[in-house]
């Protein structure tokens, strides 16, 4: 029996090394299962587009498909776009089994793929000691996700026994400079930021510009093709493939 086909499915970005980022975290999920039949695809910007994803996968005779929304938090996209883009392509194939998993959300073993990007960006700096941490995301109109960000935040600066502040690149204050900001008019020197992004684009490569206006002393890369993203990637397919088994 052919396992589902696992769509790896992000929002997308005019920035091109966006998506050759989420290119090597699918490359990476099926280097750990080369079993399994991995796809990305995006919901607007960039291409192949769900929709010819899904009607590729149909042709090559796949009836199963668990979508892995590549999304931090559970916000607009996740709760519109993917159940949407997931519906449309339901009514098109009426025997296609679709399943759209939960995002890949803010796990804390993501705080270890963010120690590891600021270590590097640290090293090039040449700092040593930190004063104050920023972890700078996206940021929503939607409250709930940017409290998932504070949250994830505060564990963050507790694992590292220094003061930490969430910052937003849009729809939410504060900006990655003002928490920088803040933090210098409290007479700290040493503040490095946290990018809590999957991969580049115009977002991240913004608050990482404000990021050093205002005086912080590192910027992490996003989290990128990690391994732990790509295992994170599979556990939710596997809740996804499972529910796909008939009761």
């Amino acid at each position: 029996m052919t396992a589902p086909a696992l769509v790896a499915l992000a929002h997308g970005s005019r920035d091109p090394r966006s998506s050759e980022t989420i290119t090597m975290l699918v490359d990476e999920v099926r280097r750990t299962r080369p079993d399994l039949r991995v796809e990305p695809a995006f919901l607007e910007l960039s291409k192949p587009s769900f929709a010819t994803v899904v009607d590729r996968l149909v042709r090559a005779g796949y009836d199963e498909v668990v979508v892995v929304p590549l999304l931090l938090t559970q916000a607009y996209h996740a709760k519109v776009d993917v159940p949407r883009a997931v519906a449309e392509a339901s009514a098109r194939h009426e025997h296609l089994q679709i399943r759209a998993t939960d995002v890949l959300g803010l796990e804390p073993v993501f705080l270890e793929v963010l120690d590891r990007r600021l270590r590097s960006a640290l090293s090039d700096a040449r700092v040593r000691e930190l004063d104050a941490l920023v972890l700078a995301a996206a940021g929503s109109s939607d409250q709930l996700a940017n409290q998932a960000v504070a949250r994830l935040a505060r564990l963050w600066g507790s694992k590292h026994r220094l003061p930490v502040a969430a910052a937003y690149a849009s729809a939410a204050p504060p900006a990655t400079g003002e928490a920088v900001r803040q933090f210098r008019a409290e007479g700290r020197r040493h503040i490095a930021v946290g990018s809590l992004f999957l991969a580049p684009g115009l977002l991240p490569d913004r608050a990482a510009e404000l990021a050093y206006e205002a005086g912080a002393v590192a910027v992490s890369g996003p989290l990128g093709a990690d391994p732990e993203v790509a295992r994170t990637v599979l556990a939710r397919y596997a809740v996804g493939a499972v529910e796909l088994v008939p009761v």
